[in-house]
């Protein structure tokens, strides 16, 4: 039996997964999910799948691996039909296996179901306990399965009153069903035999955008997938609504009672493409303004500003054209190497970021250098790119955190760390400095990065979640996943053998 590596050597948050739903007038669909998928596929490397539907049958493949290596033109030409769904994963809940890669699909009395879920069920715990004691068989650790199972079954099966179904829709029905069980935090596409469902939680946690093209209509975690298909981006999806696609157009309802939007403040830092935008505003413009903020806060006396790539490159911009002192590229990325916690050994692992990462000794001899970087989690990474830059001839390394310490773990839909994992919450910024062997250290303050995005983004009324800057968290959270010792909830009645 193989043990699933951990992820514990990961020194970035990790986002949960991609999510795309696409309904298309004259064309296959699928070819144009596995489009949007391509530029969705920073949000999840571990599997990627599609499912389709042609009015009749729903179609489905997925498989582990990044989107070019699970499809090809022969599967493409399979999953017939004008509806689709896609998602590519990076695991939150549920271990790296094919049995928890999604799309989910299942045969209902309504017809065909599928569904792909981007985020956490802050109470996937004893709503997989209700679930089991109701008799219902789970074949997987993803709790994607668990909103396939609640969809499944009607509002009364849950205790809640038959409701009034909007034009004689069922599924709107079930999808406020699933609202009003879980609050948060996840964005989620629905295939049925005759329309897409997109919907988001109550508070807004995770992006999810319209966008519409001639002959057809899509929702996406972010915009880059919809210009991947040609597609005008229109809006976001608000806070609790639930979205219908179908040849007929676009119909939006009412799902949820909408809580204080708290939208993941992350996804702008670290997580979206720059290229993305959201109501006006782009990911590269908030990140320049973070670099800029971070450079009045913290400036540094040196002769060159460098980031860490590719991340960090906007900020490290921002901080440049801010403080006056030069951008450069310092660092050269091989991006052929694969994220550094998957390595096949211990060796290989600590190797990761030599492996990862190349200093320009022309650059950096005798220079004074500002090191910018997004986050800093456990510190290991930091800690071996402030060597590799001393290595490469750099006379002092300063280093510039384009957000707060993170010191608090996220059960929102990102893969964050345990506290005792976590570095901020174990050291002072004197004892990180001393860690990383860096000259200098300074975080971007949390009033100072709100100020920043505030600058550039459009901001949902009641805010953005800080909860693993400020340890507040807008959701409630059961006491038993406070208890847990992971945010990433455990599932031990299942082992896959591969």
């Amino acid at each position: 039996m193989r043990v699933p590596m951990a992820r514990r050597e990961a020194d970035h948050p990790r986002e949960s997964c991609g999510i795309v739903g696409l309904c298309s007038e004259g064309r296959p669909a699928a070819p144009l999910a596995m489009m949007a998928l391509w530029a969705l596929q920073h949000r999840g490397q571990e599997s990627a799948g599609i499912a389709t539907s042609d009015g009749r049958v729903a179609y489905l493949h997925k498989g582990m691996g990044l989107v070019s290596q699970v499809f090809h033109e022969g599967i493409l030409r399979s999953l017939r039909g004008h509806l689709a769904i896609g998602h590519t994963r990076y695991s939150t809940t549920g271990v790296a296996h094919l049995q928890n890669a999604q799309p989910f699909l299942s045969e209902t009395l309504l017809g065909p179901l599928g569904i792909a879920h981007n985020g956490n069920l802050v109470n996937a715990l004893p709503l997989r306990r209700r679930l089991l004691e109701r008799g219902v068989g789970l074949s997987s650790g993803s709790d994607s399965e668990l909103i396939l199972q609640i969809l499944a079954s009607p509002p009364e099966a849950w205790g809640f009153a038959a409701a009034v179904e909007p034009e004689g829709d069922p599924w709107v029905s079930r999808l406020r069903c699933l609202l009003r069980l879980s609050p948060g935090a996840y964005a989620l596409v629905v295939l049925t035999r005759e329309a897409i469902y997109a919907v988001r939680d109550p508070y807004g946690f995770r992006p999810l955008c319209l966008g519409e093209w001639e002959g057809g209509y899509a929702v996406a975690s972010e915009s880059c997938a919809l210009s991947m298909i040609g597609a005008r981006y229109v809006r976001e999806i608000a806070p609790g609504e639930i979205v219908r696609l179908d040849p007929r157009g676009v119909t939006s309802f009412a799902g949820g009672v909408p809580s204080s939007p708290a939208f993941c403040i992350f996804e702008y830092v670290y997580f979206m493409r720059p290229d993305s935008e959201r109501e006006g505003g782009t990911v590269y413009s908030a990140r320049l303004a973070l670099g800029r903020q971070l450079a009045r806060e913290a400036p540094a006396e040196a002769d060159l500003v460098i980031g860490v790539p590719d991340s960090a490159t906007a900020h490290a911009i921002g901080y440049s054209l801010e403080s006056g002192i030069p951008f450069v590229e310092g660092l050269l990325k091989n991006r052929y190497i694969g994220r550094t916690f998957i390595q096949p050994d211990d060796q290989a692992r600590r190797w990761g970021v030599r492996l990862k990462y190349s200093p320009l000794r022309e650059v950096l001899q005798g220079r004074r250098v500002v090191l910018v970087d997004d986050s800093v989690v456990r510190g290991h990474t930091t800690r071996q790119l402030v060597q590799l830059l001393r290595e490469g001839g750099a006379l002092e390394v300063h280093l510039r955190i384009a957000s707060p310490p993170i010191r608090h773990p996220c059960f929102m839909g990102i893969d964050m760390a345990t506290h005792e994992e976590l570095i901020a919450h174990r050291l002072d910024e004197e004892g990180i400095r001393r860690f990383a062997g860096a000259d200098s250290l300074a975080f971007l303050s949390l009033e100072g990065m709100r100020r920043a995005i505030r600058e550039t983004m459009p901001v949902p009324e009641g805010g953005y979640c800080t909860a693993c800057f400020s340890g507040r968290y807008p959701a409630p959270l059961p006491e038993e996943i406070r208890r847990e010792p992971s945010p990433k909830l455990a599932f031990e009645g299942i082992r896959s053998v591969r």
